[in-house]
């Protein structure tokens, strides 16, 4: 079983990272310009205006912030995971991160939102993630090699 938790590793960590990068992506119209088929939203002004949909109860003046703060912890994750590194940190804050996501779709939009986008298996993965005793071919995984080559 042991193998298939190494891939299972690596398949999480870059699934969880191609899932913040995508759209992150989309937002700067790196997918396309708004209205080409496939794009959500081709621009930053789009993905503000859906931020403050998806946080319909939040104050009008704190939408940018969350915008931007939501773009910079999906950038930074994404790249933790997808070297390896503080990979468990990285886990946790991408499942914190998409649980508020889902929690927010639910209220905003009602719950077939984020089950229709699979916002709670985006979740759950990365809880699971978490969960795994290491995670071979990471940075993490190096510098533990690396640790216990030095003190040998």
């Amino acid at each position: 079983m042991k193998k298939y938790q190494d891939i299972s590793s690596l398949l999480l960590r870059v699934a969880t990272a191609a899932n913040f990068l995508s759209p992150v992506a989309d937002r700067f119209g790196l997918w396309g310009q708004a209205g080409q088929p496939g794009v959500a939203w081709g621009n930053w002004q789009n993905f503000v205006t859906y931020t403050g949909q998806v946080n319909s109860f939040a104050p009008q003046s704190l939408v940018p912030l969350l915008a931007i703060a939501a773009t910079v912890l999906e950038v930074i994750l994404a790249l933790l995971l997808l070297v390896g590194f503080q990979t468990r940190v990285a886990a946790l804050g991408s499942a914190f991160l998409t649980l508020l996501f889902a929690l927010a779709m639910s209220y905003s939009f009602g719950i077939k939102a984020p089950l229709d986008y699979a916002v709670f298996v985006d979740c759950s993965s990365a809880f699971l993630l978490a969960t795994l005793p290491r995670y071979r071919w990471s940075l993490d995984e190096w510098l533990r090699n690396q640790t216990t080559t030095s003190i040998v």
